[in-house]
């Protein structure tokens, strides 16, 4: 059971890329940066239901499989899953070294705060790699401030569809 939802977790990634590229094209920056992107909440909403081995391997699963979306080289496109699938990995451990705790998932305050540490350090790995790479997307500070923007209302939008979602399901009288 538990293979079958990191699977299922991989594939709904790429989908929801797509979908939120779709949806969102309007606030689309650039190939890497949107305003509005919907598949930052599944990486860390992987993490957190999965742990960190398999929310990660979840992640990397979908961006192996989101790898034919971009016109990249293969080794941009492995940086960047590796950057995504950091981002998460590093937001939960530093939670946890400054806080000297675990996440509570049940305290908005503990999932705010992780949100927030997750988009910052998701979008300077990002940047910080591209740069280091030389790939053409200069490092700027507003770009940085855009992917962190864009990552931070993917992860509240999709935590409130989310919620929503359970909401709807608990009135028609299935529990979770």
């Amino acid at each position: 059971m538990h293979i079958l939802l990191i699977l299922a977790l991989a594939v709904l990634f790429p989908a929801t890329h797509i979908l939120s590229g779709w949806l969102f094209d309007f606030a689309t920056i650039n190939d890497h940066i949107s305003l509005i992107y919907m598949p930052a909440f599944l990486r860390l909403f992987n993490l957190l239901v999965l742990g960190p081995l398999f929310g990660t391997l979840s992640t990397i699963l979908g961006g192996l499989l989101l790898m034919m979306q971009f016109n990249e080289s293969q080794g941009v496109a492995f940086l960047n899953i590796a950057c995504s699938s950091a981002g998460p990995l590093i937001a939960t451990l530093g939670f946890k070294i400054y806080l000297n705790r675990q996440v509570d998932l049940t305290s908005l305050k503990d999932l705010a705060t992780l949100t927030l540490i997750y988009c910052v350090s998701n979008s300077l790995i990002h940047h910080v790699t591209w740069v280091l790479i030389g790939e053409s997307q200069a490092f700027e500070v507003h770009q940085v401030f855009w992917m962190f923007l864009g990552d931070l209302n993917g992860a509240l939008l999709g935590a409130y569809l989310m919620k929503a979602i359970l909401d709807y399901l608990e009135k028609k009288g299935i529990k979770f």
